[in-house]
């Protein structure tokens, strides 16, 4: 709370009520529309207490208590961690996967480690073992870099990861994706590393991103690929979304796997300030502020959050505890268009760690929806 308190005093002795509320609703809005930082199921400051086989000790917290697999960081240092085996008032005991990286920092007792959900670093052949080619997919701004991975089928699977992340984000999928021969292209857009700048350097909320989705999507229709399957995580579950209503390849997309979709714009500007302290007011500002620098259309944004225009299969994927995209607007999605949406539902997951949460149950749905579409 001391953060918006703060710069709403200061602004308003500074500039006055009226332009104080301008601007300020401008500050929080870089929330929004200037991601930065860590992935919300991240957090830091947490020290490791004991280490034994296979077992690490570590700072209570809620990030440190939720199911699955996490990555701990520190210094040049990453580890993978398993399930929770144990707890006390002030400590959580988790399974220790992998204690480090060849060259780094060891993982020790008092070492202050970041949890995030990021368990593979590099790139496919580098995490995984996996031979790809690092492309460029060329959009309205610029080449863009991609990862391609080679398959057999005439499906190609384009990745699409979240604002705030990168490539990274799909590398935990490539595995099961690889073995079921589908080529996969994992795209970057405006403002990534490495990726052309927008003018003004801000997100949309997907308005213009998604016209990188379809120039991904046109590159591998012409690279011969007859049926494309888009799969995005969080504002790029939404380019996705929209890329299959408003491309003009649209015909070519036969399937949609949606992860932490943000369906309702607004309330997530909301959340994202919130989350950071942002009284309730300021947080309307923020998102006021955040609509016109976006230029997003909110009629548009609703139309195809609701699935009109919907033609094709979709896997949906939300949790019950996300803490930026609600889970309201996806199962009213799924309740509308039941005859083409899949609806799987995770409890305790932070937006966009689904997977973290439970590998073999997210893959298990990932596979089942897939083979059919293959």
């Amino acid at each position: 709370m001391r953060w918006g308190r703060t710069a709403v005093l200061a602004t308003v002795t500074a500039v006055g009520a009226g332009a104080a509320a301008l601007l300020a609703g401008r500050v929080v809005s870089d929330f929004s529309v200037r991601p930065r930082g860590a992935a919300p199921a991240a957090a830091g400051g947490l020290r490791v207490h004991s280490l034994a086989a296979g077992r690490v000790e570590l700072t209570r917290s809620w990030e440190t208590q939720r199911p699955g697999r996490y990555a701990l960081e520190w210094s040049d240092g990453h580890a993978v961690v398993g399930d929770v085996v144990g707890t006390t008032a002030q400590t959580v005991v988790r399974r220790l996967e992998s204690a480090g990286t060849d060259g780094a920092d060891p993982l020790s007792v008092g070492t202050t480690v970041r949890i995030t959900p990021q368990v593979l670093t590099g790139d496919p052949r580098s995490a995984l073992g996996l031979e790809f080619s690092e492309i460029h997919v060329r959009g309205e701004l610029g080449p863009m870099p991609a990862w391609y991975l080679a398959g057999v089928r005439d499906l190609c699977v384009i990745a699409v990861h979240g604002i705030g992340a990168d490539r990274r984000q799909a590398l935990p999928l490539l595995p099961m994706l690889t073995r079921l021969k589908a080529p996969v292209l994992v795209v970057t857009y405006r403002n990534d590393e490495g990726a052309p700048r927008s003018s003004d350097g801000l997100t949309h909320l997907g308005e213009t991103e998604w016209r990188d989705v379809e120039a991904a999507i046109r590159l591998a229709v012409d690279g011969g690929a007859r049926r494309i399957l888009l799969y995005g995580w969080s504002v790029g579950a939404t380019m996705a979304l929209q890329a299959a209503a408003r491309s003009d390849h649209r015909e070519a997309v036969r399937g949609l796997v949606l992860d932490s979709p943000v369906l309702d714009w607004q309330d997530t500007v909301r959340r994202q300030a919130t989350r950071r302290g942002v009284p309730g007011p300021l947080a309307e500002l923020g998102m006021r502020a955040a609509q016109g620098r976006s230029s997003v259309d909110p009629a548009e944004f609703d139309r195809i959050a609701l699935g009109d225009g919907l033609t094709v299969p979709v896997l949906l994927l939300h949790s019950a505890d996300d803490t930026v995209a609600a889970v309201g607007p996806a199962r009213a999605l799924a309740r509308r268009r039941e005859e083409l949406v899949v609806y799987e539902e995770y409890a305790g997951a932070e937006h966009e760690a689904l997977w973290n949460a439970d590998p073999q149950r997210y893959e298990a749905t990932l596979l089942r929806f897939l083979t059919p579409l293959l």
